[in-house]
């Protein structure tokens, strides 16, 4: 039953590679130039859901919101990795299957491009009248004369002349071969280097680098340290001790929004003011810090990437002691701004207070038993609503707490006198007692915050630069053809001599012959002519500079790696 199988008679089974045959077998699977280009696709499809998904690493809060928004489908995608795409497994083992395939497929192309620069043009076929494009002419000039005029008109292309001579020393044969496009392959290697380059560039932005956020209010400072971070993410190479020792301070944002029209409440411009230390006993410098105009210090670069409102508030506890007073940021959660925001008092005594709430910059009453909203992200009649709580805030439990969450497991609410949940309602300069004499909390104004984004990511250039190589590179390959030309020349036994022209593309192109034709008319005006052509298919080729047709193909040859 097994005959059936074994193929024609007298064939064998193939034998089964062997260990080192299948891993040559997988490198050149790997290193063609299709596994490249399915690798470099398959990137790019890799990369879209990191611009679909929030990603952890440039805004955790986005992400917290997804698995609000969606409680069932985040898990799923957290477990697939969609929150870090750019780090996660599958994204890092393309990327660098993509360079072993590209650096694979350089290597060897880099020894062959070596060689051809080293090599001379080819020889002539025996027929050049079988080539594409070729035309012939008789002239009375000697051979030598043609063979010269022939180099000048062939201008800057790589050419060799080889000439036979009769007894007395006369030229009587001769032929020139000329190539050129050379720089064409070297575009091919340029463009393909380029692409090593850029991942090269990516990967050292990922591992050398660090990003984080940090929000400051208006009176404010920070300090460039990983304390001062409300979110920080490095890379696997980068020492946290190598953060620049750099300090900066908010002295004044300026926040403007459309006031009227189709497009009221659409942001403007948001200007931070104030002052950066470079390093510890420099003088300050002011800086003037805009979106997408990031303000450079000591290698890193500091980005405004959002703004809201921190309403300072004043806390005294029931012994009559004021136990917090500080500019507080409320987060925005839609385009009014309309702001969410914790007040955390672990000094209170006798027992610790919690304030959770909204803030709103424009109140606007939409009845009396309803809570109002905003109209404007402009602040015209700021308004701060909280609802109060007393006991165990649990900072003292040893596990780390969000300063935007309140953890009410050991708190209870405050109560108002008609038994419901007790809601404050603040304007700037008003104050509200808290029931059982537990004290007071008082609004006492308003400022802004600016959200800072802080990043430093070496080799930021390189991908430019590889881009910019790249393309060069690309022009080049599409640009130049390669094309290789021969003129050969043979005197005759009445005096005159015979010249062929002809043109062989690498590449395609349907200009040759015009070029043949071209050459051979600049010929014709630097040796003259008969007037009439000649056919050489006729005479048989007894030249010793004639060789066989087979030495050079009649048709244009692209690899695959030239696809």
């Amino acid at each position: 039953m097994a005959d059936k199988f074994r193929g024609p008679k007298g064939a064998g089974v193939a034998p089964a590679l062997s260990t080192v045959s299948t891993l040559r077998w997988a490198w050149r699977q790997l290193t063609s130039m299709r596994t490249a280009l399915f690798l470099l696709l398959l990137l790019a499809l890799a990369a879209v859901p990191g611009s679909i998904v929030p990603q952890r690493s440039v805004d955790p809060r986005a992400v917290a919101a997804y698995f609000e928004r969606h409680p069932d489908l985040a898990p799923v995608l957290d477990k697939l990795g969609a929150f870090h795409v750019y780090t996660s497994v599958w994204f890092s083992a393309i990327y660098l299957l993509l360079m072993a395939s590209l650096v694979g497929c350089i290597i060897p192309r880099v020894g062959v491009y070596a060689r051809a620069l080293r090599a001379r043009p080819p020889k002539a076929p025996r027929n050049l009248s079988r080539l594409p494009a070729s035309t012939s002419y008789e002239t009375t000039a000697d051979v030598e004369k043609v063979l010269a005029d022939a180099a000048k008109s062939l201008g800057l292309a790589r050419k060799d002349t080889v000439t036979e001579t009769d007894d007395s020393g006369t030229v009587v044969a001769g032929e020139v071969r000329a190539e050129r496009g050379y720089l064409r392959e070297l575009g091919n290697l340029v463009f393909h280097i380029s692409l090593v380059v850029v991942l090269v560039g990516v990967a050292s932005m990922s591992l050398l680098g660090y990003r984080g956020n940090a929000i400051v209010a208006e009176g404010g400072g920070y300090s460039n340290t990983l304390t001062q971070f409300d979110e920080f993410t490095a890379g696997g190479l980068f020492d946290t001790d190598d953060l620049p020792p750099f300090s900066m301070t908010l002295d004044d944002f300026d926040a403007r929004f459309e006031l009227d029209g189709p497009q009221r409440g659409a942001p403007r411009s948001f200007v931070a003011r104030g002052t950066v230390t470079d390093k510890p006993g420099d003088e300050p410098r002011p800086y003037e810090l805009k979106v997408n105009h990031p303000l450079r210090v000591d290698g890193a670069s500091v980005y405004l990437v959002g703004q809201g409102y921190a309403p300072v508030v004043r806390v005294t506890d029931g012994d009559g002691r004021v136990v917090f007073e500080d500019a507080v940021p409320f987060l925005p959660a839609d385009p009014t701004y309309t702001s969410n925001g914790v007040v955390k008092v672990p000094d209170a005594r006798p027992t610790q207070l919690g304030f959770q709430g909204f803030f709103l910059p424009t109140a606007v009453a939409t009845g009396e038993e309803e809570i109002p909203g905003s109209a404007h992200p402009a602040a015209a009649n700021p308004l701060l609503g909280l609802f109060a709580y007393y006991g165990d805030l649990g900072l003292d439990d040893g596990e780390a707490q969000s300063v935007y969450v309140l953890d009410k497991d050991e708190l209870t609410q405050f109560m108002g006198d008609d038994g419901k949940p007790l809601r404050l309602m603040l304007t700037p300069g008003e104050s509200v007692s808290l029931p059982d004499g537990k004290g007071s909390i008082e609004f006492v104004e308003l400022r802004q915050f600016a959200r800072f984004q802080f990043s430093a990511q070496p080799g930021v250039m390189v991908p430019l630069w590889g881009v910019s190589i790249g393309a060069i590179g690309l022009v080049l390959s599409l640009m130049i053809r390669p094309r290789r030309t021969w003129v050969r020349a043979r005197r005759r036994e009445d005096g005159t001599t015979v010249v062929e022209v002809a043109a062989l593309d690498r590449v395609p192109r349907s200009d040759v012959e015009q070029s043949v034709d071209d050459l051979a008319g600049r010929l014709k005006d630097r040796t003259g002519h008969t007037g009439s052509g000649y056919d050489t298919a006729s005479e048989p080729a007894s030249s010793p500079v004639a060789v066989a047709t087979e030495d050079v193909p009649t048709k244009a040859a692209a690899s695959e790696d030239e696809a």
